[in-house]
């Protein structure tokens, strides 16, 4: 299984890109929403995901492990896979995915093209109660190039919400703390630090 890649692009051809990982070139579906802005010469890292089929091996790249997780839950669903998957992801942000299908929003389900009523029902009555538990909350753009404030923010997020603090609160905790902080075991300690002043 490959799990996660960092590498330079070398090509963007959508729905994907070609990403150079030490000389070997991966062709990766990614979301429209992360393909958006890419460019050769950029250096990314993309956790992934790969769908082996009989005919095929397909690499499907996110720009987060909860991202990627969502993914994962909507192909468990019956009926959805992995291309259905990819233009939810591509439609819809993965926040505000999350939110629909937490909320019961099939409308904003069935604008996605390929999704019907009973396909965006069933997403619903699958995952409505399990997304609530995917650390999806808005993250703090990186600046580096490699995501690495993003997943220290997603780490932290993780962390607290396994500390028993509810996805609100542990999300406004870390978005007071500064966004240049990159450690997430220093986002853990200032996060708690400030919950109890």
């Amino acid at each position: 299984m490959i799990g996660r890649l960092r590498g330079e692009v070398i090509d963007v051809v959508p729905p994907g890109l070609v990403l150079d990982v030490s000389g070997v070139g991966y062709e990766v579906e990614i979301p429209g929403s992360l393909l958006e802005g890419m460019q050769p010469g950029q250096t990314i890292m993309l956790w992934t995901h790969l769908v082996s089929r009989e005919d095929a091996l397909q690499l499907y790249g996110f720009g987060s492990r909860a991202e990627r997780a969502l993914f994962r839950e909507l192909m468990r669903v019956n009926g959805v896979g992995a291309k259905l998957a990819l233009a939810l992801l591509s439609a819809l942000p993965a926040a505000h995915l999350q939110d629909c299908l937490a909320r019961g929003d099939a409308a904003a389900l069935m604008r996605v093209p390929g999704v019907g009523r009973k396909t965006a029902d069933r997403l619903i009555m699958e995952l409505r109660d399990r997304v609530g538990l995917l650390p999806l909350a808005p993250l703090p753009q990186a600046t580096n190039g490699d995501g690495a404030e993003r997943g220290a923010f997603e780490d932290a997020y993780a962390a607290l919400l396994a500390l028993g603090y509810r996805p609100t609160e542990a999300r406004e905790l870390l978005q007071s703390l500064d966004p240049a902080i990159t450690d997430s075991e220093t986002l853990i300690r200032l996060a708690l630090r400030s919950a109890f002043q």
